[in-house]
């Protein structure tokens, strides 16, 4: 097979090469193109010479480019996969500090809550032109992959306002389905059958079946707390286990700020997280880790380079969707997934409008979501509450309404919990002005915020919030890792 698929934001040198040695573990796809574009140079360059190597490595016919041109990378793609962060670790860092000011703690902030919105306000308007050049100059009927977050409002953009086949990809089902296979003693993760449903970062196993056994809510509580590693890093899923009877696919750091109820007391936040790695609960901590992996990879290249000189081996193709989901598009070998898809009914207790994660099978004639779930009600009331905030997001996006933008951000759950409206009125000014370079669609309302910043009598504070850690240096990093390898 030959067709050609274009990667957005393929400076992502780590998940570009994944999506990459996926797409080379299925036989019929070593004589595609893969086009990579993005606004960086540099990374294109790292990422354009591990790829070439692979290739080299493996002797496929695969041809790929690099241009910081898109349209030109799009042009005549297949399949367009968008992995992009707008404003980079910049802009990032402002979704957790200015927050911070205002009492609102995020562990990663990239979903929902105040940083998460904010990043959807710099994303869809760039979303919005990734469409237009679909539109006019990838192949007719391009599918797009979303993996970029804030997952649900950049998907809920491209379908309702970019006018493209889009889906939302994410790897937080799989994720999750493997610590229940590893809690419930299973050999493999495919023992494990399930049924996960809601919205990204908030889908429930609502239904568990292990080698054909139901699996209830009493023997996963008690298998989560007889493990001596889970117990203690998933202390708040478990917690919301036990109220809501389901698990949540989500991590203990991304849940924890989700909800109104875990990170809203800064001396309560340490009984519910984990410090031994940033994804339980730590104050900024995807930032913090994000950081250290790009130093990381910036010093460390020529071996990541070397690395990439070996044999592609399919046994080890990753649970990532992309490369499945065109396989069986491609070839008409089935997949099942969990797929970000606009609602239209397909689970009966949330809205028609909404963007749902839950499950499909694919083959030739595309993507078939099973229709008819309901959740469990609690499980709706709570990804009501941010479906609210989403819907809200993305019209405010478009239309560049910063009133609109400041109701959406006070709706969400945790700030809603932390801030009063004076704080939210004067957090989102502040957000505004600080990323209006990444915020095209406001540029006629920063004049004003700032005027009204200048005004303020709205007290802020100093915090580094209630679990911070420093980013650790190079060395540091090489120690770590070193005396790891040592302990093993």
């Amino acid at each position: 097979m030959s067709f050609k698929i274009a990667i957005i934001g393929a400076g992502s040198v780590g998940f570009t090469k994944k999506l990459f040695t996926d797409l080379l573990c299925v036989p019929e796809f070593r004589d595609i193109e893969v086009a990579l574009t993005d606004i960086s140079q540099h990374n294109l360059d790292m990422i354009r010479a591990i790829l070439d190597k692979i290739v080299e490595a493996n002797g496929f016919p695969v041809k790929v480019t690099a241009d910081t041109d898109r349209r030109r990378a799009l042009e005549g793609a297949k399949y367009i996969i968008s992995c992009v962060r707008v404003g980079g670790l910049e802009a990032y860092a402002d979704d957790i500090r200015i927050p911070l000011k205002y009492g609102v703690d995020q562990c990663v902030g990239d979903t929902i809550c105040a940083g998460g919105i904010l990043y959807g306000q710099r994303n869809i308007p760039v979303i919005l032109d990734f469409c237009k050049d679909i539109r006019e100059v990838a192949a007719p009927g391009a599918k797009f992959l979303n993996y970029a977050n804030p997952m649900a409002m950049n998907t809920w953009a491209a379908i309702e306002y970019g006018k493209v086949d889009t889906v939302g990809l994410c790897h937080g089902v799989q994720h999750g389905a493997e610590q229940i296979a590893e809690i419930l003693g299973a050999k493999s993760p495919r023992e494990l059958d399930y049924i996960c449903s809601g919205i990204n970062h908030q889908t429930w196993f609502i239904d568990l079946k292990l080698n054909g056994r139901k699996i209830g809510k009493e023997e996963l509580i008690a298998a989560f707390e007889a493990h001596p590693v889970f117990s203690q890093q998933e202390k708040l899923r478990i917690d919301v286990l036990k109220r809501f009877g389901v698990y949540s696919t989500e991590s203990n750091g991304h849940l924890s700020e989700y909800l109104p109820w875990y990170r809203k007391r800064p001396e309560e936040i340490s009984r519910w997280i984990d410090m031994s790695d940033w994804i339980h609960g730590e104050t900024g901590g995807y930032l913090r880790h994000s950081t250290e992996t790009r130093n990381w990879f910036e010093t460390e290249f020529p071996q990541f380079l070397a690395s990439a000189a070996k044999p592609i081996d399919p046994a080890k193709r990753s649970n990532e969707h992309a490369s499945h989901i065109l396989e069986a598009l491609e070839t008409g070998r089935v997949y099942r997934g969990h797929f970000n898809v606009k609602n239209n009914g397909v689970i009966s207790n949330l809205p028609a409008d909404a963007i749902i994660e839950s499950p499909g099978f694919v083959d030739r004639f595309g993507i078939n979501m099973v229709s008819g779930i309901t959740l469990p009600e609690a499980c709706a009331a709570t990804c009501m509450a941010s479906i609210n905030v989403q819907r809200m997001s993305v019209h405010a996006a478009v239309s560049g309404d910063i009133d609109l933008l400041k109701l959406a951000v006070l709706h969400d759950p945790l700030v809603g919990a932390v801030s009063t409206p004076e704080e939210v009125w004067q957090m989102v000014d502040e957000m505004v002005v600080a990323q209006a370079r990444w915020l095209p669609q406001y540029a006629d309302a920063v004049p004003a915020a700032k005027e009204r910043l200048a005004k303020s009598t709205v007290k802020t504070r100093d915090w580094a919030g209630a679990a911070r850690r420093n980013v650790r240096s190079i060395e540091e990093l090489r120690a770590e890792k070193s005396a790891l390898k040592k302990a093993v």
